[in-house]
């Protein structure tokens, strides 16, 4: 039975980088993944949604360039193309991985992995069994789709976040079950293929996990693209007939309706995968494996990370508690810091976020200021024609220091990176305003909102 310093237990984007990790520094390291290396991040998440996003940006970009003066014939769509678009760009990057892990002489089983009470790890691929052990283990086998009880489901065809990458055809309609950042994701791919979409959340609000205020222009942006966002409802029963379903909903009134559709997406959230060491008597937080900020379990020389644990639930966060676990595992001393975790949402407009939010704030207690600016007037935004969005800076009164930046707009997922830079220096927002800023960008309106916060803007 061969033994590792390290055995890493799936392949997502935390696994994978806590393996080239222990690698580099120094450990005989063994990677084990029971599907696709990349996790469902790669092959079922963030990389085939944000491929697809990128193809309705440019369905809706053309749609706009008629008001432009640029006239174009009717836009038509070959999902098949677009689908092996997507699962190009997947091999590409799966296919780095393979190589980054090759480069660093990690061993990598593929089959299922299941960790026994003495700690040997037995590998599963079909008929044939292979059993490792390994010093330290790393368990990184992430989430999978969750799917509520509703009644009706059991006999109802649906997709998952999981599956909705392979389907066949353009569905005429559609109705999503769960508003969160992968319902609103989904809903704005397949509006931009003139899918009728049903968007159904129980809470208030779109993405609940963000400001009222990004959720509400956000929910009149999804309106607009002719998305039915119905906020407050939930899903009483479904019901299949013939190849059409029929989804039974219930209106914070109480008054029921049905809708007819074609296809079905559930997208209400995930729940992790923990089977593969049910066995382990690891101490548990809720339905997630419990840790430490180095990222230890109950267990001496067992760490966890990622979906497992719960917490942000986001590839980067798996990918950083990687890090800090393969630390730990090779005999370094590295911490977790969960304070500055930028989080962002891939819709158009796009939101981005990091730091506090205003309620965390008057929790707190803390004494802060709010500047909001606005992108109506920044050239950028208004040349391209994204004038909907706005810059929102949270800022300590007492220091300057800069608790929380929220960004809604054109390309702000790439531009969080500033505000969570200057956060990390603990810089002010005297050191931000101070700092000169390209024009045209979108990114000005960084600037004017710290520029404004200390009542020394220019255009605000």
């Amino acid at each position: 039975m061969e033994n590792y310093e390290v055995v890493v237990l799936g392949g997502g984007p935390g696994g994978y980088v806590a393996a080239l990790r222990a690698a580099k520094l120094g450990k005989k390291v063994a990677l084990i993944e029971a599907r696709d290396l990349g996790g469902t991040c790669l092959n079922r998440g963030c990389i085939p949604s944000k491929t697809l996003l990128r193809h309705a940006e440019v369905i809706e970009t053309i749609g706009k360039a008629k008001e432009w003066g640029i006239e174009t014939g009717p836009v038509t769509f070959s999902l098949t193309k677009m689908l092996a678009r997507k699962d190009a760009v997947i091999k590409q990057l799966r296919s780095g991985i393979a190589y980054l892990l090759k480069k660093g002489e990690i061993k990598v089983y593929n089959g299922f992995g299941e960790v026994r009470k003495d700690r040997t790890i037995a590998i599963r691929k079909q008929e044939k069994e292979v059993l490792i052990s390994g010093d330290n283990i790393i368990l990184a086998t992430g989430s999978k789709p969750l799917v509520p009880p509703i009644p009706g489901i059991e006999s109802a065809a649906y997709f998952t976040s999981d599956t909705i990458f392979d389907i066949e055809k353009i569905p005429a309609s559609m109705v999503i079950v769960g508003g969160g950042i992968i319902g609103v994701e989904l809903a704005s791919i397949f509006a931009s293929l003139q899918v009728r979409v049903h968007l159904i959340e129980m809470g208030e609000r779109v993405v609940p996990s963000e400001e009222p205020e990004a959720s509400e222009l956000l929910m009149k942006s999804l309106e607009k693209k002719g998305i039915t966002v119905l906020a407050n409802t939930k899903v009483v029963q479904i019901e299949q007939r013939g190849s059409n379903k029929f989804v039974e909903i219930e209106k914070e009134n109480s008054d029921k309706e049905i809708v007819e559709t074609e296809t079905i997406l559930m997208a209400v959230g995930r729940t992790a995968n923990t089977s593969s060491f049910s066995e382990l008597n690891l101490e548990i937080n809720g339905p997630f494996v419990k840790v430490d900020n180095r990222m230890a379990t109950s267990e001496p020389g067992i760490y966890a990370i990622g979906d497992i644990i719960g917490g942000w639930q986001l590839a980067h966060v798996a990918s950083a508690e990687g890090l800090v676990a393969a630390a730990n595992a090779a005999g370094e001393t590295e911490y977790m810091n969960y304070s500055i975790v930028p989080r962002c949402v891939y819709t158009s407009p796009e939101i981005a976020s990091v730091g506090m939010t205003e309620r965390e704030a008057n929790q707190q207690g803390i004494d802060y200021k709010i500047i909001k600016i606005d992108h109506s007037s920044n050239g950028k935004a208004l040349a391209q024609d994204e004038k909907e969005g706005f810059t929102k800076l949270i800022a300590s009164r007492r220091y300057g220091e800069i608790l929380g930046v929220l960004m809604v707009g054109p390309h702000v997922t790439e531009m969080i990176a500033e505000a969570s830079a200057f956060m990390r220096l603990e810089g002010t927002v005297e050191e931000l305003a101070s700092m000169i800023h390209a024009h045209p960008t979108v990114s000005e309106s960084v600037y004017e909102a710290a520029a404004s916060w200390l009542e020394k803007g220019v255009h605000h």
